[in-house]
């Protein structure tokens, strides 16, 4: 088990991993430019024929952002690092390197079944491994050393998320347009754990 300072390692590693495929987002649109320029259209036409792309590129840099975020608050609670930690870190880490992949793909067939269901399910994933660090930390003490225990509250948001995507995968399958949709239910997760917790007097 590693002391403080490999733990501030594997964040930047980290860091530095999420920064890539936030770059990497935006490659598919720059890559316009020259066949616009081949073609002799405007430049305006990069956005006005190209509306799919830009929303899906929009929508993978929030919800990457929204996944980096919520990995330092789980890191918050890291002192050092466990085998087991650094396993489902990279398995998190894949997830977040493959979702430009997906995100292209949207922006090419857009509510195509399989397209949908690619991207969904990467998310799902990533939010699998961002569950499974939490379990992680709460239950290996050497992991969490002199930090703050993971509240409950946030235990039980992870819990919440993750099954709001698997509830997007499944309408995903049944209505792939509707997939996307079901992502606006992650707005309340906190709220719907905060009254359930009061309720049990957590």
């Amino acid at each position: 088990m590693e002391q403080k300072k490999s733990s501030e390692r594997l964040v930047f590693f980290t860091d530095a991993v999420v920064a890539i495929a936030l770059t990497l987002l935006v490659l598919p649109l720059t890559d316009l430019v020259p066949e616009l320029v081949v073609e002799h259209k405007p430049a305006v036409a990069a956005v006005t024929g190209n509306w799919s792309k830009i929303i899906s590129f929009l929508l993978s840099f929030v919800v990457i952002g929204r996944f980096w975020s919520v990995h330092h608050r789980i890191f918050e609670h890291v002192r050092a690092y466990s085998t087991a930690l650094v396993r489902v870190n990279f398995c998190w880490l894949l997830t977040i390197a493959l979702l430009p992949f997906p995100t292209e793909l949207i922006g090419a067939y857009q509510s195509e079944r399989f397209t949908v269901l690619f991207y969904l399910g990467t998310l799902l994933a990533s939010s699998l491994c961002h569950t499974a660090l939490v379990v992680i930390v709460r239950r290996d003490p050497q992991v969490r050393g002199d930090a703050e225990p993971v509240p409950d509250e946030m235990f039980w948001n992870f819990v919440v998320s993750s099954a709001v995507f698997a509830l997007a995968v499944v309408v995903g399958f049944i209505k792939p347009g509707f997939g996307y949709f079901v992502l606006l239910l992650l707005a309340f997760p906190s709220a719907v754990v905060r009254r359930a917790l009061g309720r049990t007097g957590k």
